[in-house]
């Protein structure tokens, strides 16, 4: 438990029960929660920030495919008692879901009493609306409208998400991207003609997301036979794309901005469907954050991110990607232009330097002043 923030400024200070689904190993609770704490603080919010599930939990889970049933019983259990002491807030701020595939009455009524923030990535929605068992649909498929309805505030990812939220009823949507730290990604000197052998494109991602260069496997081969280039894999696990040179490397928090940069661009395949609309687009941010071009699927978001022949370019099929990518491998000049208009397009919307103050100030628009007139003083 990590608590941010100080009583400096007296009675302007509010108490807010930060509720992420992860620590910081869970890349929406890291990009969505973590990095804001201090813009938070400085906003006068002191955050007690309770994850859901533990590093330890969600890296047992990348490892074996599971929680295993007691120690999510555990985590389950400890998040009530913790809600149980909600009336000690000014607000609860949420990821998603306090307590996910709980009857929305149960979770509802253990938020009752303190406004709630909920804070929403990705289209969570369709896992239940969208089940493959009717008695799920039927039972849990408006279980995220229903909190939705109930919320001070929805942040959302992207206008999919915010749509879903407005249709729900919330009385209050702000739109929030999935953003980058620019202290931490910043581009190299200078974008010119690959050394150090072949070019590469990189992906970044998680096991569970690499199944979209699946998606991929023609182009890329057919690709690798007009160009020489490398296919970097950050974090996706085992790749195999017959006729495709991979290179496959583990992910680190530490690491993945030196993996990106150097590439000649970075690429974003995705299926069109409900789920991946719902997706706020990170990784092409990650990408021209460190002065790459991109290459993506013309879904969701993707279509506000990538401003064609701008920062990169839209590749509805096959033809799209190679020929893109092909530009790319060919035209230092190309990608040079492409990197440097998507690394500006992120330091004017998309670093939490410019997100940062805005959340903090919707946070506290919604939170409650204590009625003690110090939020630290209540029990």
């Amino acid at each position: 438990m990590t608590t941010v923030g100080d009583d400096s400024s007296g009675s302007a200070h509010r108490r807010v029960l930060g509720l992420p689904k992860y620590g910081d190993l869970g890349a929406s609770s890291r990009l969505r929660f973590s990095q804001y704490l201090p813009y938070l603080a400085e906003a006068g919010l002191d955050v007690t920030s309770a994850p859901l599930l533990s590093d330890r939990l969600l890296a047992a889970r990348y490892a074996h495919g599971g929680y295993g049933g007691s120690a999510l019983l555990a985590s389950y259990l400890s998040r009530c008692r913790r809600l149980a002491s909600r009336g000690g807030y000014d607000l609860l701020w949420i990821e998603k879901e306090a307590l996910p595939w709980w009857p929305s009455a149960l979770e509802s009524a253990l938020l009752r009493g303190v406004p709630c923030a909920f804070d929403y990535d990705d289209a969570v929605f369709h896992a239940y609306d969208r089940h493959p068992r009717a008695i799920v649909r039927r039972l849990f498929g408006r279980r995220i409208d229903h909190l939705m309805r109930r919320a001070a505030l929805v942040v959302a990812g992207n206008t999919y998400l915010a749509g879903r939220a407005r249709q729900a009823g919330a009385p209050r949507v702000e739109i929030l991207p999935t953003v980058i730290d620019l202290e931490r990604y910043r581009p190299e000197a200078s974008v010119g003609p690959v050394a150090d052998g072949p070019a590469r494109v990189v992906w970044i991602g998680s096991p569970s997301t690499a199944r979209y260069l699946e998606l991929l496997r023609e182009p890329l081969a057919e690709l690798a036979r007009q160009r020489p280039f490398v296919l970097r894999v950050v974090g996706g696990g085992a790749v195999h794309l017959p006729g495709v040179p991979v290179e496959v490397l583990p992910w680190t928090e530490e690491g993945e901005v030196a993996l990106l940069r150097g590439a000649v661009a970075g690429i974003m395949p995705l299926a069109d469907s409900p789920w991946e609309r719902g997706k706020c687009g990170y990784k092409l941010v990650q990408y021209m954050a460190c002065g790459l071009a991109v290459v993506a699927s013309p879904v969701g978001v993707n279509r506000e991110l990538v401003r064609e022949g701008d920062n990169g370019y839209l590749a509805a099929d096959g033809a799209d990607w190679i020929r893109a990518l092909r530009a790319l491998l060919d035209d230092a000049d190309l990608r040079a232009r492409l990197g440097a208009a998507g690394r500006r397009q992120v330091e004017q919307e998309y670093c939490v330097q410019r997100t940062g103050p805005r959340l903090a100030g919707w946070l506290r628009e919604v939170s409650r002043a204590s009625p003690t007139g110090d939020a630290g003083g209540r029990s």
